[in-house]
């Protein structure tokens, strides 16, 4: 008798020989949700890819292409031999299914006459166990042709105390070593021991997380995140939704949030807080459903549009610029001016939600051409309080809505932050033992003086959430540049961003035991997790430098593009030999912390040393820019101040009148990717986790197992 794998080797080599003698007969191509059981042609069931709590609702969806010549006329579902809907053509109004073209279906470069997606939108099933789905495809002839599928129903059980509240603290790209180093940045070592803990680690639960999605070992942060709050496995670049075989973005065959079931069952509020442009992957993927992470307009039209639907009551970070109406005219610094507003008359850069969608979810319908749509005023109009700046959010008190954008695109790094309100002004010029200084700030070239930090968003979330929450709430709070930083292997931006979550999860703690700012009230009954969504870089901790600053200064001035003499058979950079300390030479970097929580200076003697083992090329002096790296998403990037931005960390010498000083100086390092910038990597990464419930998260386990255990605590109660 064959075995198991033969059969799986032999059905996989049918399905492949069918494709390629005739791409045009009748076959279903993709059964959503995904299975192993249709992917191996009915030959392994496992590992079970779809799961759902009971009640979770999702769509039902295949792609069929018809013989030559033909067009599918019905296709029907099923789940256990027991019909749930069937599609056609022409459905009547109001109706979950469709029947449309699937248009993005091609064989080779040619597409498939006919081929057609159907769907039956927003199903539900209450009975725990493995369910099987069938869906069966008759075309114009007669013809039929069927395939199937399974999907799991997780079954909760009452049992102990619910969770009332859940704060989700996203490190964006945070693996272990930058943890590790945001620990020796703000606490220190002293003989060995660390001479405290960031409040991530003095979390009571641990777990490891693998973080593949649905389509790659190394994902990116949608899938990242989403596998979080949907228990499924998205592929990259999606939020909400899995892949289909349609154009339209938003028309994806969807699976519902932990916000969406919360807020329809059990009527909680959801929060949403980041340093990015709030359109940005890791905020959508907990209330917006879409196959393009990039179509900024369409996803923050969806965040008021279909706020009863997630919850929706804070929503804080960047991005100004999709809520706008275009033209809105921004004048820089530099008195230079630019249209301020990224809406576009496009209808690819918006969404309309087709008629099934609409019914079977009950969203708004949407509008694709709404380019010069008010969204703030809009907001407002709908009961939101509006917080521009700090200023706005500290006079905001505790409505019973509140928006907060911070900037037109992605707020500033930690640093630069912190900087703009030291009064730091950064070098333009010269050489680095030699300073000339900017007259401006990084934070004023922006255009945005008096931004928040992640620590103030928070404690304001989490107050306007209690205080409008009874039913409890969802919170997401994102450290979005520990990712994008690490991106640019910018080690000292990327290590401030860390200290500037951590100083986030002590106010999430804080509300949980009662202290600090929320001094004298515990909230017991709050689980908090702190995860990221990869590992970004590839980062570790090599060791530290051996000079003081001043030495290192003069080091990188008088050996930083040398390389080593004849008789260094390994020619290495004269730099990287006389500076990287490792093993005992390492010793322990002290950085004295100032009244803010960051870092007296930025380059302190002997400092923390990063290497990145996922990096693009790029120079090195270990020493901290001056400047970030320009910032794509940002609108001005092409007028001044910020058209002299630095590029990338190709940097090409210094100053020639056209952009910042960019401490060139330095040896060249030749990375292991293409382009300018280091990429996600795919290892596990830890997640600590504190309250009611985290003694569900532990062991390694997959991103989805999460939803499910943060769920159980919930919907059912929990002991641990």
């Amino acid at each position: 008798m064959k075995n198991r794998n033969t059969l799986l080797a032999l059905a996989i080599a049918g399905i492949l020989a069918t494709g390629a003698e005739s791409a045009s007969a009748l076959t279903i191509s993709r059964l959503t949700p995904p299975s192993q059981l249709f992917a191996t042609g009915g030959v392994v069931a496992s590992p079970m890819i779809s799961r759902f709590i009971q009640g979770q609702r999702f769509d039902l969806q295949a792609t069929i292409r018809p013989d030559a010549g033909q067009t599918i006329t019905q296709v029907e579902f099923k789940v256990d031999g027991v019909s749930v809907g069937v599609a056609n053509a022409a459905p009547a109004s109001g109706i979950k299914t469709s029947l449309v073209p699937a248009t993005t279906l091609t064989t080779a470069t040619t597409p498939v006459a006919n081929a057609v997606s159907a769907s039956v939108r927003g199903y539900s099933n209450l009975t725990a166990g493995v369910r099987t789905l069938t869906a069966t495809a008759t075309q114009s002839n007669g013809s039929i042709v069927t395939a199937t599928g399974s999907f799991e129903v997780v079954g909760i059980t009452q049992a102990g105390r619910k969770v009332k509240n859940v704060i989700i603290l996203l490190g964006d790209g945070m693996g272990a070593s930058h943890r590790t180093a945001g620990r020796i940045v703000a606490k220190g070592y002293s003989q060995g021991k660390a001479n405290g803990k960031l409040a991530m680690d003095s979390l009571t639960n641990t777990a490891m997380i693998m973080t593949a999605s649905l389509d790659t070992i190394v994902t990116d942060s949608a899938p990242g995140m989403a596998n979080y709050v949907t228990g499924n496995k998205a592929a990259s670049g999606q939020e909400g939704v899995w892949p289909d075989d349609t154009n339209d973005p938003f028309d994806g065959p969807r699976m519902e949030y932990m916000s969406e079931f919360l807020a329809r069952t059990q009527g909680k509020k959801l929060g949403i807080v980041t340093t990015a442009d709030v359109f940005d992957a890791t905020p959508a993927a907990n209330a917006i459903h879409t196959s393009d992470r990039g179509k900024g307009t369409g996803i923050v039209d969806q965040y008021l549009d279909d706020s009863s639907k997630t919850g929706l009551t804070v929503l804080m970070g960047g991005g100004r610029k999709w809520f706008l109406p275009t033209p809105t005219t921004i004048t820089t610094n530099a008195s230079t001016t630019f249209n301020g507003s990224a809406r576009s008359a496009s209808a690819s850069a918006d969404y309309a939600a087709a008629a099934d969608l609409q019914a079977g979810w009950g969203i708004a319908a949407g509008n694709a051409t709404d380019n010069t749509r008010d969204l703030i005023t809009d907001f407002q109009t709908a009961g939101w309080t509006y917080a521009a700046d700090k200023t706005a959010l500290d006079a905001a008190g505790t409505p019973a809505k509140l928006l907060g954008l911070f900037s037109l695109s992605n707020m500033n790094i930690a640093k630069d932050k912190i900087d703009g309100r030291r009064g730091v002004y950064p070098l333009t010029s010269g050489s680095a033992s030699v300073p000339t200084y900017a007259t401006t700030k990084i934070v004023e070239d922006y255009g945005f003086p008096d931004q928040p930090m992640l620590d103030e968003m928070a404690t304001k979330a989490i107050r306007v959430l209690d205080a409008n929450s009874p039913n409890g709430f969802v919170l997401m709070v994102e450290a979005a540049s520990i990712d994008k930083q690490a991106h640019e292997m910018d080690s000292t931006r990327f290590m401030m961003d860390v200290v500037e979550f951590d100083r986030a999860v002590q106010k999430a703690k804080d509300y949980v035991d009662g202290t600090g700012d929320f001094a004298g009230t515990p909230h017991p009954d709050t689980l908090i997790y702190v995860t990221a969504d990869h590992e970004c870089a590839g980062a570790t901790i090599i060791g530290a430098s051996l000079k003081t600053d001043a030495n290192l200064i003069t080091e990188v001035a008088t050996n930083g593009s040398l390389l080593g003499s004849t008789a260094d058979t390994l020619n290495q950079p004269v730099l990287r030999k006389n500076v990287v300390g490792n093993y005992q030479s390492a010793g322990f970097p002290k950085y004295t912390i100032a009244a803010d929580g960051f870092p007296t200076v930025w380059d302190p003697n002997n400092k923390v040393l990063i290497g990145y083992g996922a990096n693009a090329d790029r120079y090195e002096n270990y020493r901290t820019r001056p400047y970030p790296s320009n910032d794509s998403q940002q609108v001005g990037n092409g007028v001044a101040p910020l058209n002299a931005y630095p590029r990338n960390n190709l940097y090409d010498g210094l100053s020639t009148g056209t952009r910042p000083y960019q401490q060139a100086e330095g040896f060249f390092i030749t990375g292991q990717v293409a382009g300018s910038q280091a990429v996600h990597s795919g290892g596990d990464i830890p997640l600590t986790a504190y309250g009611r419930g985290a003694g569900e998260l532990g062991g390694t386990i997959d991103n989805t197992d999460v939803f499910f255990a943060v769920m159980k605590a919930v919907v059912g109660g929990t002991t641990k």
